[in-house]
């Protein structure tokens, strides 16, 4: 049996670690476009720095995420966030202010803690005090992030407390951004309780087998996706020729790569963003193809600065900031890397990382690396920094990010339609039902169990 795996981020790389243990006698193929495996998951060390290309950390209750790494004997380098320094802030109106105590996930519901906070105005907090009077909406229509919380919150609620929260997980726009497909189980909490932040409240603590809320790994990300690597037996790895098709073949499908060659695979594990699949599925079946072109991408660029600590006057007593689309900035977010993480930055160093790029806004990946730097060092002007930085580190991730907007669910169940048709073909990725580190993973395993099932009777 022969099966190929197209795409070497965590999703590709978690498919074909789990096809390997399922079918220990096929064939397997990695196909990866890019000249290392891994994805966005990117970590460098230079200079005494160790700086993440893309994300940092992932949710300790997302199991997939913490379990995968106790299984290739990453258990021990499992670290969270420096306790000392637990709080982020909101840059609002040129000024920062601590995101108040008692959030629980983004829903604030300590009003206690909001008496002082002038995120919200006296007007504000009484309309956000009175979410548990106000009835739920009935009926099953997607509804739009931004509707959903200003109608249960209130605008100034969702404007400066909620809204850079989620732009800090999707880069997206709250008017676009689905409800159903980000959030769910609120909506559910609203429909059970009658009152999201009741029923927020009455919800057990979270549990991420005794780990921290978030976690990362003392030596970087990376080392995660080269323990994966390393850990594969029968796998063999093609990286730097794009894939071009999928098709069917005599036995199956016929996969055909940029440079013209055709592996022949009974199983094919699309592990890629959905543009990249719809474009390889085009041959195959429009319909599948159309509703994978429909999933919108934003763009990011992410630029890490080091600096002297005596060159930085603020305390950066944090895990940083972010940015409200309410700023109308380029810029979501300023992580404090070194406060937030151990062993981040040489002794005397600190190390900053401001993302920048929003979903319908400017393409900050296609600005070039003088204007990167321009802007984030105007960014960190808020911090009184006008130093030279010691260190410079930018990261382009053009189409990185998809984007969940409103009626995603229904395009994603219309995608696992049309693959019924296509037995011995999956799909994996963030593109779909989440897009953490966790839900790549599981995504990934899952189209590996999907497959096997799909080619048990092949292989029997």
């Amino acid at each position: 049996m022969k099966i190929a795996v197209v795409g070497g981020g965590i999703a590709g790389l978690a498919a074909t670690r789990r096809l390997e243990a399922l079918l220990p006698e096929a064939e397997l193929t990695l196909v990866e476009g890019a000249v290392r495996l891994g994805g966005k998951i990117l970590t460098q060390h230079a200079e005494g720095f160790l700086v993440e290309a893309g994300p940092d950390s992932f949710l300790s209750r997302k199991a997939r995420g913490p379990e995968l790494c106790e299984e290739v004997g990453l258990g021990d380098e499992l670290v969270g966030r420096r306790p000392e320094n637990a709080r982020t802030f909101v840059r609002r109106r040129g000024e920062l202010h601590p995101l108040p105590a008692g959030l629980t996930g983004m829903v604030p519901t300590d009003l206690d803690a909001l008496a002082n906070n002038p995120l919200l105005s006296p007007e504000g907090r009484e309309r956000l005090a009175a979410e548990v009077e106000i009835a739920p909406v009935r009926g099953g229509d997607d509804e739009s992030v931004a509707s959903f919380f200003t109608r249960r919150l209130g605008r100034e609620a969702y404007e400066n407390l909620v809204e850079p929260l989620t732009t800090g997980i999707y880069a997206g726009d709250g008017d676009r951004l689905s409800l159903a497909a980000t959030f769910p189980g609120l909506r559910a909490l609203e429909l059970e309780h009658g009152s999201v932040i009741r029923g927020l409240l009455a919800q057990p603590a979270p549990t991420g087998a005794g780990l921290p809320p978030f976690v990362a790994l003392r030596s970087g990300l990376g080392a995660l996706v080269d323990a994966v690597v390393g850990g594969l037996g029968h796998t063999s790895v093609r990286t730097g020729t794009p894939a071009a098709a999928v098709e069917r073949g005599p036995s199956g499908y016929v996969l055909t790569l940029a440079d013209g060659e055709t592996i022949p695979a009974d199983g094919v594990v699309l592990a890629v963003p959905a543009f990249a699949a719809a474009e390889l599925l085009a041959a195959l079946d429009d319909d599948l193809a159309t509703a994978h072109a429909e999933i919108p991408y934003a763009s990011s660029a992410l630029v890490s600065l080091g600096f002297h600590d005596e060159d930085i006057p603020h305390p950066l007593d944090g895990y940083g900031y972010v940015v409200p689309r309410a700023e109308g900035s380029d810029v979501l977010a300023c992580s404090w890397t070194s406060s937030k993480w151990e062993g981040r930055a040489p002794a005397g160093s600190a190390l900053v990382r401001v993302h920048t790029g929003r979903f319908g806004g400017r393409d900050t990946s296609a600005e070039s690396g003088d204007e990167l730097v321009a802007l984030a060092r105007e960014e960190l002007r808020l911090l009184g920094v006008t130093a030279d930085p010691s260190f410079v580190r930018i990261h382009r991730w053009p189409r990185s990010m998809p984007q969940y907007v409103l009626g995603h669910v229904d395009r994603v169940e219309r995608i696992e339609a049309a693959l019924e048709s296509h037995p011995g073909l999956a799909v994996a990725g963030a593109a779909y039902r989440g897009v953490g580190v966790p839900d790549c993973i599981g995504s990934g395993e899952a189209a590996a169990e999907s497959l096997a099932r799909a080619l048990a009777p092949v292989s029997g």
